[in-house]
């Protein structure tokens, strides 16, 4: 038997929280110390959300899984992996966790709780870059629920690190990141206006992968429960 749900969507909200601190709070320091060498501070953006989001997974994914993406909750929903009735509880963990983060991070840095982002990221590149992190995400998450659980939560902090630096986007694949970004007028942010068409992108790609490892891997149903991590049993 699983953890409860409450709090399995307690750690889905504290593994948003601490993500979205970790992408906005190092995009504004590297922006600080970068001297206005872009490259500079993405690098240090990357490195800093990759080796997050490896601890973060493995932190919390014992609990609930660590999804931390409604892309991700939906299709394993789709799969049988999570209850359609309990995915609500963890899309609103997600999102809620993730402007939480954001307020933790302009806090932690003097700013103001939230700013609309004035950062545009519109486009067919922007959005296609979009699509394409997000499958490639899934890929390696259903490629991992098979046979290598336990390596879940580096392979996803190493595609996400090199996918900052191949799609055009940076890669947010993920739609409550993304939802949360917009509110974010620093390094990490993306005007309101462009999160309909990224978050329309990532759940394609999502979906698209899952379609297809679900024929590249006709058993993966029966992993889909594992996914990101293998959860603890009740005691």
């Amino acid at each position: 038997m699983r953890p409860s749900l409450p709090r399995r969507a307690i750690a889905e909200f504290a593994g948003s929280l601490f993500l979205l601190a970790a992408v906005v709070g190092s995009g504004i320091m590297g922006e600080r110390l970068a001297a206005g060498n872009i490259a500079i501070a993405l690098l240090a953006n990357t490195l800093a959300t990759g080796t997050a989001l490896v601890a973060i997974i493995l932190a919390f994914g014992p609990i609930s899984g660590a999804h931390l993406n409604p892309a991700v909750t939906l299709a394993d929903a789709w799969l049988g992996g999570i209850a359609w009735r309990e995915t609500p509880a963890y899309i609103l963990a997600q999102l809620a966790g993730a402007f939480s983060g954001v307020a933790v991070a302009h806090l932690m840095f003097g700013l103001s709780l939230f700013a609309a982002s004035t950062h545009a990221r519109s486009g067919p590149a922007q959005i296609f870059s979009e699509f394409v992190a997000t499958f490639g995400l899934l890929a390696v998450i259903w490629g991992c629920a098979r046979t290598r659980t336990s390596g879940a939560p580096f392979a996803v902090g190493a595609y996400i690190m090199a996918a900052y630096w191949f799609t055009a986007s940076t890669s947010f694949a993920n739609p409550a990141v993304t939802i949360a970004r917009s509110m974010t007028n620093t390094f990490a942010g993306i005007q309101p206006a462009d999160v309909a068409g990224f978050v329309a992108a990532q759940l394609a790609g999502a979906f698209g992968a899952t379609f297809l490892f679900q024929w590249l891997l006709p058993g993966m149903k029966a992993t889909a429960a594992d996914v990101l991590v293998k959860q603890d049993q009740e005691r």
